[in-house]
């Protein structure tokens, strides 16, 4: 009988290949987890690590039933961070906003520290 003779073994072969894609992504999100987390010593890494190599599938369903709430958490902090840094950097690359610009040159001109032709020039490239 040839693997691609009928219809079933190539569906049960797609099911076959959906199941060994969704635990290798499980694994990896095990592994990635486990040196992640801060709390764990070096130790209890390596020995996570030794067991899901020795008993993998055992090993992975019992992190995911002790440590899966954890894991959600670890990935949200660290979700969070990634985005107050993107804010943060957006912020700084932004500069000012046109208004403080104009402002800041308007106080300049009153002062006298720069002419009514140089505020024009800031107020042109402030609001274009």
């Amino acid at each position: 009988m040839e693997f691609w003779s009928n219809f079933w073994s190539i569906i049960w072969w797609f099911i076959l290949a959906f199941v060994f894609i969704a635990y290798l992504m499980a694994l990896f999100s095990i592994i990635t987890d486990v040196f992640r987390d801060r709390s764990l010593s070096g130790w209890d890494k390596a020995l996570w690590i030794l067991f899901l190599l020795l008993v993998p599938f055992i090993t992975a369903l019992v992190y995911l039933i002790f440590r899966g709430n954890s894991m959600a958490d670890r990935r949200d902090a660290d979700a969070q961070r990634a985005a107050e840094a993107a804010n943060a950097y957006i912020r700084q690359a932004a500069g000012k906003s046109p208004a403080d610009e104009i402002e800041k040159a308007t106080a300049l001109l009153e002062s006298g520290r720069i002419t009514s032709e140089e505020f024009h020039q800031i107020k042109a490239k402030a609001l274009g």
